[in-house]
């Protein structure tokens, strides 16, 4: 009994301790609470932003610092907070898509928290503050990624202190890294395994040794176009899956060594400017699952090509588990060859942008995985129909636009559609809308532009997509109107709507708040700008041209100057003063209000307006002198105010840098008086350079980033201007573009010798003035001058000789002038007609009927055909006068002479005596009588 007792108290004492013993083990894997002084450090950062729906464009963002409250004991627990399990020190900060705005300096307190090895802020607003310097403070970094963050500026030296950094994504911000540049990444981390480097900033030569780093596994170099040079041989050891240099500017083309990379998986050299052959050791990448040559000038990419390669491996094609292929714009040309449908494991094929011909092959419905199918601006042809994608369930994203085909949909309520996100059937044919666009509840990108659609926009099209649709573009179509036009338009997330080229009529829709470009131009809407267009914040483009819309334009549109980029109001049948449309800090680039009925002056508040580059006010009533004062704008190249009721002489330039860009000026038909603007001439360095900028054209960059999108397009600039005597129209405007009309004016006095400085200048018009003096030898210096136009003015003098220099000069007119002596001749000249000079009564050769004789002759003034018909007679009537006298005369002196010739004699003689005629005129006086007696 005794034993039996002893071993249960044994057992029990036993079973005690190991319950102690496991709670003492229990107890100590609890992870110990964040520090107290780092968790007041994370509310004071978390205080220093504000929280912002703009911030972050993820519809998954949230702010997750709304969990940080300071009566939370563990800031270990919050959102986006990781801890050390061990000693409970903030290690790892993840904040992306936090909605977070603000800036960061170098006394934030972030940079307390020490212990830090992973700190992530992407896309999130940084507005466009700099990289704190004190960044360094943080030096147990190994992660760092602030991409589309919103910082901007130089990249600081000290990041190169985080010697421990392994990973690090700089991309899409607004940075230089020139000191440090991508050299001394390079040098400073040799252990670097991710560099992520997209649309930052880089420029100069690619660094030689960058893949020669032993421990680079991910790069990317994305859209740097100021990153140029050869791309470097590449380490035969190289751990490479990731390369991607998408966008940058390199030299000849891609070295053999590529095929070194054994571990490459995704290979991205997009828009890279390569040329030459595609390395045959392409055939070594058995990795690879995404290739993108796409935009290159590769001279041996064909599709035949390819196929015809040994095996079937070049350029990887023989591994079925290619996933990802673009060969777009690459010069492909012929049929697409069916050897591609051996590629089962496809999910994104482009083909696009290329000259490729015939039908769509049949086998590509057989390719079940196909997600993306891209093959718009090519010369497919025939009738496609549009059952035939239904078989690829999991396509998402198909584009046919810019091709010759007739999509063929027919309508049927039995079957199962795709849920594409992407769908492009520009140039398809159409004449409705697509009927399953109904049932569509995940479109983003819609395009059905330059089709035969007609009548009204149905109402069910409002409930398409009303969540996700971004981009709708219905232009070029014959659209008359809307169903149901609701006051604002329904779909909440529209970024891009472009309604132009159509028929509509009715009053201006208005799009969501999220719209970013919005044209609905060439068309016939009436009525008013409605004051809700004003509260759209987020407008970048706003083009309502070419329609009649009416009324006076709001005051409330300077609200939108801070964001607004283009204002394009062209043609339409607007009255009253412009309203003071720049506030400080906007950002209007494009201001078009030419063609209306605007009264009043031009608003002193351009002059907030310091990015504006073109400007646009012709064909107006404005009534006001030249605005001189537009001369602080540092960006302006375009000015045109032609058309209007400008008076007044144009004063002198208060300094020496007015109009630093200006190169195409156009203030004709006004009535400016005074002489010419010579100080001008002298100080518009613009007009003063040839082919500055090569053969860009002038336009606004559009960009703005959706969740999976960077999406970039253009807006380019356009204007009338006379050319050559012809008003045209240029959808585009060259930046090489230099031009002047100061044409129907009253400028008087002298043409100035400074304008031959301006020696980039191709079309100059100072007709229909009042011009005096004679034309300056200097305009030789005019070298690249296409068209010169000095007709109805009041010029003296000759044409220089000088002027035949001008080999480029195609047009030339100086009629109706006052001009003298010989035409020149030499070069275009030779070419020029009498039209260019008829007017000016002493100027003669050719091509002028008037040929030139001595210079006394060349100052007759010319007849006009009334006047030479009345002179050619009066000269027949005096020539027969002068003839019958002198006959007449003649008999009479024969006979007078016979009977008295010595009596005539005698005369003679008294008359040389009194007028002491010398012995040579008696001499030839008595030849000729001799001669007339022996005639008689």
């Amino acid at each position: 009994m005794g034993l039996s007792i002893s071993l249960f108290m044994l057992m029990h004492f036993l079973a005690l301790l190991s319950l102690y013993n496991l709670s003492f083990a229990s107890s100590s894997f609890v992870q110990p609470l964040c520090h107290d002084d780092e968790s007041f450090a994370l509310l004071q950062f978390k205080e220093s932003f504000i929280i912002n729906q703009s911030a972050s464009s993820a519809t998954s963002a949230y702010p997750k610092v709304s969990s940080w409250k300071l009566e939370s004991d563990d800031c270990c627990s919050w959102d986006g907070v990781g801890c050390d399990k061990d000693t409970g020190h903030v290690i790892s900060l993840d904040l992306s898509n936090s909605r977070l705005y603000g800036s960061i300096n170098s006394s934030s307190s972030l940079f307390r928290l020490v212990n830090l090895q992973r700190l992530i802020l992407s896309f999130n607003d940084f507005n466009q503050s700099q990289i704190p310097v004190g960044i360094m403070q943080l030096s147990n970094l190994t992660y760092l990624d602030l991409c589309q963050s919103g910082f901007a500026g130089q990249i600081p030296a000290e990041i190169l202190h985080l010697s421990k950094l392994v990973c690090l994504d700089l991309s899409f911000n607004l940075l230089n890294l020139q000191n440090p540049g991508l050299q001394s990444l390079v040098e400073k981390f040799p252990n670097m395994e991710e560099l992520y480097l997209s649309q930052c900033g880089l420029q100069g030569e690619f660094p030689a040794g960058i893949f020669q780093l032993p421990n680079l596994e991910f790069l990317s170099v994305r859209y740097n176009a100021d990153l140029t040079g050869y791309v470097p041989e590449f380490n035969r050891s190289s751990p490479l899956k990731v390369l991607k240099l998408t966008g940058t500017s390199f030299y000849g083309g891609l070295p053999d060594s590529i095929g070194d990379l054994k571990l490459l998986y995704d290979f991205d050299v997009r828009e890279c400017n390569f040329s030459g052959p595609v390395p045959s050791s392409f055939g070594n990448l058995t990795e690879l699952i995404t290739l993108d040559l796409s935009f290159n000038n590769f001279n041996r990419v064909t599709l035949d090509w390819i196929g015809k390669q040994t095996k079937l491996n070049h350029l990887g094609l023989a591994n079925l588990n290619l996933n990802n292929l673009n060969l777009g714009s690459c010069y492909l040309t012929g049929h697409i060859p069916s050897w591609l449908a051996n590629l089962t494991q496809l999910a994104h094929l482009a083909l696009d942008s290329n000259g490729l011909c015939g039908s769509i092959p049949s086998w590509i419905y057989r390719l079940m995985n196909l997600e993306t199918l891209d093959l718009y601006f090519n010369y497919f042809g025939g009738i496609v129909d549009f059952d035939n994608f239904l078989k690829l369930q999991n396509l998402n994203s198909l584009q046919l636009s810019s091709n010759q085909i007739s999509l063929l949909i027919k309508p049927s309520n039995n079957i199962t559609f795709p849920k594409f996100r992407i769908l492009g059937l520009e140039s398809c044919d159409l004449d409705e809308f697509p009927y399953f666009l109904k049932s569509q509840d995940k479109l983003e990108f819609l395009v059905l532009s330059n089709n035969k659609i007609t009548g009204l926009i149905p109402k069910w099209m409002w409930n398409s997509s009303k969540k996700t649709l971004w981009n709708l573009d219905l232009s070029n179509n014959f659209l008359t109107g809307f169903h149901q036009l609701p006051a604002i338009l329904l779909w909440s997330n529209l970024r891009n709507l472009d309604l132009s080229s159509n028929k509509l009529q009715g009053s201006l829709p208005i799009p969501p708040p999220s719209i970013f470009s919005y044209s609905i131009s060439n068309n016939t809407l009436t009525g008013e700008i409605p004051q809700m267009i004003c509260n759209l914040s987020s407008l970048f483009v706003l083009d309502l041209s070419y329609n009649n819309l009416s009324g006076m334009l709001p005051d409330c549109l300077g609200n939108l100057s801070f964001s607004l980029s283009i204002l394009n109001l062209r043609r339409n049948n607007f009255h009253g003063s412009i309203p003071q449309i720049c506030k400080k800090g906007s950002k209007l680039k494009m201001i078009d209000f030419s063609q209306n009925q605007l009264q009043g002056w031009i608003p002193r508040s351009l002059v907030n307006c310091t990015m504006l580059e073109t400007l646009f006010l012709g064909n107006n009533q404005i009534n006001d002198s030249f605005p001189s004062w537009l001369g602080v704008l540092p960006e302006l190249g375009v000015l045109i105010l032609r058309y209007n009721q400008l008076q007044g002489a144009i004063g002198k330039p208060e300094s020496n840098f007015v109009f630093p860009n200006l190169h195409i000026v156009d203030i004709s038909y006004n009535n400016i008086t005074g002489k010419l603007p010579y100080e001008y001439f002298r100080i518009w360095k613009s007009m003063q350079i040839i082919g500055k900028h090569g053969q860009m054209y002038m336009q606004a960059n559009t960009d703005f980033h959706l969740p999976g999108y960077s999406v970039t397009s253009q807006y380019p600039y356009s204007m009338t201007f006379t050319n050559k005597g012809i008003e045209i129209a240029y959808e585009r405007i060259p930046y090489i573009f230099i031009a002047m009309d100061l044409s129907s004016n009253k400028f008087e006095g002298e043409i100035p010798e400074l304008m031959g400085n301006l020696k980039g200048i191709q079309l100059l018009n100072l007709s229909n003035n009042l011009l005096t003096g004679s034309l300056p030898s200097s305009l030789k210096k005019l070298i690249v001058l296409e068209a010169l136009d000095l007709s109805q003015n009041k010029l003296s003098g000759e044409i220089p000789p000088q002027l035949t220099q001008l080999t480029f000069l195609a047009f030339f007119n100086a009629s109706n002038n006052h001009l003298i002596g010989p035409i020149p001749h030499g070069n275009q000249f030779d070419t020029f007609q009498d039209k260019s000079f008829n007017g000016n009564l002493g100027l003669c050769g050719n091509p002028l009927p008037k040929k030139c004789g001595n210079l006394k002759d060349s100052l007759h003034p010319p007849l006009n055909q009334d006047s030479k018909l009345l002179f050619e007679f009066g000269w027949k009537v005096v020539v027969i006068g002068y003839g019958c006298g002198f006959i007449i005369g003649v008999i009479i002196g024969k006979i007078v002479i016979a009977r008295k010739y010595n009596w005539f004699i005698y005369l003679h003689h008294a008359e040389h005596t009194n007028n002491a005629m010398t012995h040579e005129t008696q001499s030839i006086w008595e030849s000729l009588l001799k001669g007339v007696l022996r005639g008689y």
